[in-house]
Formats: structure tokens, C-alpha cells, sequence
């Protein structure tokens, strides 16, 4: 079975930085697509960067320039690095990985608030 364990928010002022963590935990897994999903109280959850098993990165517009998606592999462990924090980036980030295979099946973390002070 193979688990997301997302790590690294916490509070900050507006123009902050913060950086979020995934780790995978699994004894052997092969995992397609990874990405960072957020949720702010009362909105859907919307997609924010996502990253391929080759490492090209997508992001979201509200959040190009800013927030950089990484992975690492070896590691087993993908990262959003977060500049320029506003507090309407406050809500709680997910990470999430399409596991290999059919049928498509999407694993999901479970979230790590990030709050962003004016």
C-alpha cells in the first residue's frame, strides 16, 4: 500500500516563503503524475502545480512565478516551494500521485495547512 505524507506549512506574512513536502511510504510503488491540490474554507479544491515521473512541471496560473514543483525519485519525495505567499493562498495544501497501471487509481495525502497573515 503506498502512502502521501505532506509535511512544511505552518503560518506566514504575506510575502513569505514557505516550502511543503511529500513523501512517499511504500516498501515498492511506480507512480505516474504527481501533483499539490489546495482547498481554502468554503471553495473547491483546485489544482495548484503538478509534475510528470520526468519532472516537466504545470502550474496553475495564480501561482506561476511564484510556487516551483519538484521531485525527487531516488528520494521518493516531491516539494512546493512557495515565494510571495498572499493570504489568499491560505488553505490546506494535498498532494496526490496517480499510481501506474489501470484501472487509473489517485492516491491523496492528508493535507497540511498553510495560513498566510496580512
Amino acid at each position: 500500500q503506498v502512502r502521501l505524507v505532506e509535511s512544511g506549512g505552518g503560518l506566514v506574512q504575506t510575502g513569505g516563503s514557505l516550502r511543503l513536502s511529500c513523501a512517499v511510504r511504500a516498501s515498492s510503488f511506480c507512480l505516474n503524475d504527481m501533483g499539490w491540490f489546495r482547498q481554502a474554507p468554503g471553495k473547491q479544491r483546485e489544482s495548484v502545480a503538478s509534475i510528470t515521473s520526468s519532472g516537466k512541471a504545470n502550474y496553475a496560473d495564480f501561482v506561476k512565478g511564484r510556487f516551483t514543483i519538484s521531485r525527487d525519485n531516488a528520494m521518493s519525495t516531491m516539494s512546493l516551494e512557495m515565494n510571495s505567499l498572499n493570504p489568499e493562498d491560505t488553505a490546506v495544501y494535498y498532494c496526490n500521485a496517480e499510481k501506474c497501471g489501470s484501472p487509473r487509481s489517485v492516491i491523496w495525502g492528508q493535507g497540511t495547512q498553510v495560513t498566510v497573515s496580512s
